[in-house]
């Protein structure tokens, strides 16, 4: 619930969480895992697993063809250090990458283009998503958050 009055909220005052959290500089509060020079990685607030990270480019487009060569290429290529690091940090069985391209597909945000990483594990998906609505998480955010930043640290 916490997730959709937030996003709500959002959508009612025009805010965009890709275009308000980078020029803030608080890379650890609003979860920054890198910044390149076209776009950034973050974790998500609202997971759908640990390590579920989002990757934006800092100019606001949402539209896929939109994209200039040089967001897409890094775009993708700071999704290939996240997978690294979240294998290493992590290690997760497997993942689920992808884009959700507009509200019908299930954009919270669709006006700024953000790539999804989730790291899923064999049996990651049991009762409580299922018949309780309620997703566990087995650490937090901040835990999360340093692992990541640690092993992207040790890409270098």
């Amino acid at each position: 619930m916490r997730y959709l009055e937030d996003i709500e909220k959002l959508r009612r005052e025009g805010g965009c969480i890709f275009c308000e959290k980078p020029p803030r500089g608080m890379d650890e509060e609003d979860l920054i895992l890198e910044r390149g020079i076209h776009c950034f990685s973050l974790l998500n607030l609202y997971p759908y697993n640990p390590g579920h990270a989002m990757v934006a480019p800092y100019r606001h487009v949402g539209e896929l063809e939109s994209l200039e060569s040089e967001e897409w290429e890094e775009m993708h290529l700071l999704s290939a250090r996240l997978v690294r690091a979240l294998k290493a940090s992590i290690n997760p069985d497997g993942f689920n990458l992808g884009l959700n391209l507009g509200k019908a597909a299930g954009a919270g945000f669709d006006a700024h283009l953000h790539l999804h990483l989730v790291p899923r594990w064999v049996g990651d998906t049991n009762f409580m998503p299922v018949l309780g609505e309620t997703k566990v998480l087995p650490e937090s955010l901040e835990q999360t958050y340093a692992k990541l930043k640690k092993a992207l640290g040790e890409l270098d």
